[in-house]
């Protein structure tokens, strides 16, 4: 669902939760035949799904106002690099998806890789768009410990991107159709 153009989602966790609630209110009223329990059920039920999809509309609308700024002043990191000095700095980060975790609660954390190393990146809202294992992504964000005050440092994700990665046997018959 989209709001604004912004994508929406809800998650499989908060579906569920709308169901249970749904089915309590009918099963309660089917079996007492007090239907005067639907003038407060139904609208508390609304709000179950509502307050979700609302907090996920303002997260990303929140996280899409920050991204031309993450843009501006982003610096490109390797893995090898994020460190304890890099703590609270935006960095844009660029690498493979080894793995994805979470993606079901819309708050997907990803290991990373490049050449030197691995991070893991850590999203507070469902991303713009799928993002899956292999993909070569581009993330901007910003460093954080991984437990608020201890942990190693990961990247807060403003944003993750795919990026079109061309093979060379792409490039090679592109530069035969060229001749």
């Amino acid at each position: 669902m989209k709001i604004r153009n912004i994508p929406v989602k809800l998650s499989i966790v908060h579906l569920g939760v709308f169901l249970f609630f749904t089915a309590i209110l009918f099963f309660s009223v089917y079996h007492t035949r007090d239907w005067r329990m639907l003038l407060w059920g139904i609208p508390t039920v609304i709000l179950i799904a509502t307050i979700p999809i609302a907090m996920n509309y303002m997260s990303q609308s929140q996280y899409r106002n920050l991204e031309p700024v993450y843009e501006a002043e982003a610096r490109k990191v390797r893995a090898n690099e994020i460190n304890e000095k890099l703590m609270g700095k935006p960095v844009r980060f660029e690498g493979v998806v080894e793995r994805v975790y979470f993606k079901f609660l819309n708050r997907p954390q990803y290991l990373i890789g490049d050449r030197t190393g691995e991070v893991s990146v850590k999203m507070f809202t469902s991303p713009q768009e799928d993002v899956n294992k292999d993909d070569v992504v581009e993330v901007l964000g910003q460093i954080m410990r991984r437990y608020i005050i201890t942990g190693d440092p990961v990247i807060n994700c403003v944003s993750i991107r795919r990026k079109t990665v061309q093979k060379p046997v792409e490039n090679e018959k592109k530069e035969k159709k060229k001749k």
